[in-house]
């Protein structure tokens, strides 16, 4: 015997049979006004005829593909037109074309290893940046925090209480990738001397 008052969702017995669509049309008023075509007033928008809309549409000319690009492995070739303003290189391209051939836009290894592969070239252009000019450096906002007014624009944001990762988030990689360059120095001044 099921209780009246505990939701049906939450017994374990079998539960009652749905209701037919007849019961629920006397019981709820206008209950499946949209259930016939006709009726539905986008109707006639759902219903592909260009003899009476006069909307036409063939498929584009193809851009030329100069070099292969990217494409999920769900559709069958690249849309009619792309970019080609960032074409993928390097390392960053090898692991972005790996993801866009081995995994379905639905799985988290997809999205996982494009997020690797924009790190790797966020890391490449930083390395760039010691080779030619003034290097980017990760503190280049701290002075206009302190100075500007930063921290004050900050208080009483809804994502206040993530501020006090920000610096970690920043920093963390390059204080980890100085402790790896050190360690490595390290271990390479020891082993000349040996």
């Amino acid at each position: 015997m099921t209780d009246p008052d505990v939701p049906s969702a939450y017994v374990r017995d079998k539960r009652a049979p749905r209701e037919t669509p007849e019961q629920l049309r006397a019981r709820i008023p206008g209950w499946g006004a949209d259930l016939d075509p006709a009726d539905r007033p986008s109707h006639p928008k759902l219903r592909y005829a260009p003899e009476t809309t006069g909307a036409h549409w063939d498929f584009p000319e193809r851009q030329p593909e100069k070099e292969p690009r990217e494409r999920s492995i769900e559709h069958a070739f690249v849309t009619p037109v792309f970019g080609t303003a960032q074409p993928l290189r390097g390392l960053s391209g090898v692991v972005r074309r790996f993801a866009y051939r081995r995994f379905s836009e639905g799985r988290l290894a997809h999205w996982l290893l494009l997020i690797v592969g924009d790190r790797i070239d966020a890391w490449g252009s930083h390395l760039r940046s010691f080779a030619s000019g003034p290097p980017d450096v990760p503190a280049s906002g701290l002075r206009s925090e302190l100075t500007r007014g930063g921290l004050r624009s900050r208080r009483g944001r809804s994502d206040a209480r993530h501020h006090v990762l920000d610096p970690v988030v920043v920093a963390g990689p390059w204080v980890a990738g100085a402790a790896v360059t050190w360690t490595g120095a390290r271990r390479l001044v020891r082993a000349l001397r040996r």
